[in-house]
């Protein structure tokens, strides 16, 4: 009855460091996978029907998530944002986008890093977390 204990024990760990292993960015940190994954759920929930499953976005509609400097160049504006969501326009990968963007006010600052750092990970080529007290620092100056 032990070995089939451990036996479970041991595949539980072989799924969950597949789960982690399965980044897109391979050069990750375990608290930068981990952010990831929990901001892949949160993405698939609050960004996916707009942004796209791949961040490709929606014709003229919704931009992609797709543009690296773009995501690496805004950190702090990517964090407003997605709270308070975006009324004008946007240039993105050279073209412009004036659809209005709902704010995601109801998200926490942890769940807001979690997102950020999915996006910048699989989309873009960031291999770094968003953390909550970079977050929590974003919003005080969000303009």
């Amino acid at each position: 009855m032990k070995f089939v204990y451990t036996l479970l024990i041991f595949g539980l760990m072989i799924i969950g460091f597949a789960q982690l292993s399965s980044c897109h960015n391979n050069n990750l940190n375990i608290q930068t996978a981990q952010y990831a994954v929990n901001g892949q759920k949160l993405y698939k929930i609050h960004c996916q029907n707009c942004h796209g499953a791949k961040g490709e976005g929606l014709g003229k509609l919704y931009p992609p998530l797709t543009d690296k400097n773009f995501l690496s160049q805004n950190r702090n504006q990517l964090v407003c944002i997605i709270k308070n969501g975006l009324d004008g326009e946007i240039v993105i990968n050279g073209e412009t986008f004036n659809q209005n963007m709902p704010a995601l006010s109801t998200l926490n600052d942890v769940d807001i890093a979690y997102i950020l750092t999915y996006v910048t990970t699989h989309f873009g080529d960031a291999d770094s977390t968003f953390t909550q007290e970079e977050v929590a620092q974003s919003l005080k100056d969000c303009k």
